[in-house]
């Protein structure tokens, strides 16, 4: 772990060196005409938080009803090279999550590590380890380009189980024919299960069987670049490009899931398809304003009446609701979801800075529950230098479950602050 470091290390200084002479960015050319070329970026996202907690959430086993916590969210280090002018490799190291719980085992390591080779525009072919995906806009995100401060996470359908933060080892397929692009692939789910029991579905210990996934959008006005895995998930352009995209995209593993059924054990194949549409245009360039909308449809099937709680950047224990500890809430599972996401750009005029309020809305009809799962997110953005230096803050209203009656029902709901701060150097 420490030669991975060392390496970023020396080849960041190297690169570095090169910035003042080529626009202050990490980006070395490899010819003349810079269609060759080895680039570098440095991100990270800090989190400074308050949150009223789950019911009976303890830290060290002390009761905790509130929390307040500073947490670096994210830490990315990445460098890409065009080699030649069809062979391109992209790298990403670094982690989630360093915060009060896990300060002294912060995980850092290799995130993605692939290499792409391009027949053609329409077609290009890559393998190893990445985040390339099908099934929706969110699948494959930029988590710099958010416009909420956190990424909808309910599309990472199986993060941290059998892949490793949202990535995995593979080969795909990728390109752009007219106005249509699409993504194929094909990975090697972590060998991961846990013990079958009665009458709970959960992953099943077994050979992991292939995964496929696809993803196609009609793109009615501009295209989107699909150069790295995640160049074609962002979240908000600010007015820089007019785009409207209708997608449709599938995931499918067969056994990925068991339970047991009167002592046998029975497995369930891991089905799922979205349909989703993104709108991203600027309404009037002299005040730079522009208006960010996405709306997507989900139908998942991890097998009968499965769900997961998932709380991001959790530090807690504990927890006597069904939720769990902390900011867990039902974010997964088997059911049908629905996603909405709302943003304004407004005028900037003489100002050093630029605001875009948003909200966000996740609505999921999960099997495992009897009252529908709602979530709001309301944010707003100051940029200083577009996402490469801003400022968010965000507030999230989640709901808590009890078994009320032998029923999963909303019993009270609760919210959580993030004031997050992003900077990038590339």
């Amino acid at each position: 772990m420490k030669t991975i470091k060392y390496f970023l290390l020396i080849t960041l200084i190297f690169m570095s060196s090169f910035s003042y002479a080529q626009s202050n960015k990490l980006k070395l050319n490899l010819d003349e005409t810079g269609k060759t070329y080895v680039k570098a970026s440095v991100r990270m996202q800090l989190w400074a938080r308050y949150m009223n907690t789950n019911p009976g959430t303890t830290i060290n086993n002390e009761v905790a009803n509130n929390v307040f916590d500073v947490s670096l969210r994210r830490l990315r280090m990445g460098v890409s090279a065009q080699l030649t002018p069809k062979l391109y490799v992209y790298s990403l190291f670094g982690g989630n999550n360093m915060n009060s719980k896990s300060e002294k085992d912060f995980k850092f390591g290799v995130l993605d590590l692939y290499a792409e080779y391009e027949f053609a525009k329409e077609f290009a072919l890559g393998f190893g380890e990445s985040g390339w995906d099908g099934l929706n806009r969110w699948n494959v995100r930029s988590s710099k380009s958010l416009m909420a401060v956190d990424a909808p996470l309910y599309s990472l359908l199986t993060v941290n189980k059998n892949d490793d933060i949202a990535r995995g080892l593979g080969i795909w397929a990728k390109g752009q024919i007219h106005k249509f692009d699409y993504i194929l692939s094909l990975k090697n789910p972590i060998q991961y299960g846990v013990t079958a029991t009665e009458g709970k579905v959960d992953y099943a210990i077994n050979k992991p069987r292939k995964r496929i996934s696809g993803y196609v959008k009609y793109e009615f006005l501009h295209n989107e670049s699909n150069k790295s895995a995640y160049s074609g998930g962002t979240g908000t352009y600010l007015g820089t490009k007019n785009i409207l995209n209708l997608g449709a995209g599938f995931m499918n593993q067969p056994k990925m899931t068991s339970q047991l059924v009167n002592g046998i054990e029975k497995y369930y194949d891991f089905k799922n398809w979205a349909v989703d549409v993104f709108y991203d245009v600027p309404l009037n360039k002299d005040k730079r304003t522009a208006i960010t909308t996405y709306l997507g449809y989900n139908q998942n099937d991890f097998g009968p009446n499965y769900i997961r709680n998932v709380g991001a950047n959790d530090i807690t224990s504990g927890g006597t609701s069904f939720n769990g500890s902390g900011n867990d809430f039902p974010m997964m599972g088997t059911g049908n979801t629905t996603f909405f996401q709302l943003g304004y750009l407004l005028a900037k005029g003489k100002k050093s800075y630029q605001l875009q309020p948003n909200i966000a809305i996740q609505y999921s009809d999960f099997e495992a529950l009897d009252d529908a799962m709602v979530v709001y997110d309301l944010g707003i953005n100051c940029f200083f230098k577009g996402h490469s230096n801003k400022l968010s803050l965000g507030y999230q209203n989640r709901p808590v479950y009890q078994n009320i009656n032998n029923e999963l029902k909303v019993d009270e709901r609760k919210g959580m602050f993030v004031l997050q701060y992003q900077i990038e150097i590339n």
